[in-house]
């Protein structure tokens, strides 16, 4: 649905990702955080999607701090371009890597939130390192976790973990619930589950949902 919504609509893929970040930024604010929100980015979608989160919260002046686990020269296309957008409006961004990667737990030891913004649906096979670390981490820290589309490490199609999976307080989902969440053992993961609108044209949603 959401090629098709770029492909065949028309609609430009960085907007979708900016209503997906928009859309998580709300819930968040919605919850009147009161510290610092730790939103932890992977190489793809789901870290687009938190860069535009991160700004988001930015300018509703809640304090943010990113933690990118991708080299930043290896970023492209609406990621990069977020990213661009993050490192000009002077928000806190930390590159990790496995030169400071013992500093994760600082970071997240400061937190109220912990966002999940690792690793999506296109993930296969088992998780890899750093991301089994740093998954590891999160749920060391047992801060309130927000998953951005599917907690990290979670196979949408089976609802079992890779390996390793983030365990959510809610997760916030894109479209749709995916197959996996049916899943009982899914929700342990998952926790509570919300879906968010990104912008789809309703025409498409209904022929997707009756057709």
């Amino acid at each position: 649905m959401e090629r098709i919504s770029i492909e065949e609509y028309g609609i430009p893929s960085i907007v979708l990702m900016e209503n997906a970040g928009r859309g998580i930024a709300q819930y968040i604010l919605s919850q009147k955080p009161s510290g610092l929100i730790i939103v932890c980015c992977g190489k793809g979608h789901n870290g687009g999607d938190g860069l535009v989160l991160a700004r988001h919260l930015d300018n509703h002046q809640i304090p943010v701090q990113v933690l990118l686990f991708a080299n930043p020269k290896l970023l492209q296309g609406d990621e990069k371009t977020n990213y661009d957008i993050v490192i000009k409006s002077h928000i806190p961004l930390t590159v990790i890597d496995h030169k400071n990667i013992s500093t994760l737990n600082n970071y997240l030891n400061r937190a109220e939130w912990v966002i999940d913004a690792l690793l999506g649906t296109g993930l296969k096979g088992h998780i890899k390192p750093p991301y089994d670390a740093v998954i590891e981490a999160i749920h060391s820290a047992q801060k309130k976790v927000l998953a951005v589309d599917i907690p990290s490490g979670l196979d949408g199609d089976t609802g079992e973990p890779l390996g390793h999976a983030v365990r959510a307080s809610v997760t916030l989902t894109m479209l749709g619930l995916k197959q996996g969440f049916s899943n009982p053992k899914a929700t342990q993961y998952t926790g509570m589950v919300k879906v968010v609108d990104i912008g789809l044209p309703r025409i498409l949603l209904e022929h997707h949902i009756i057709g």
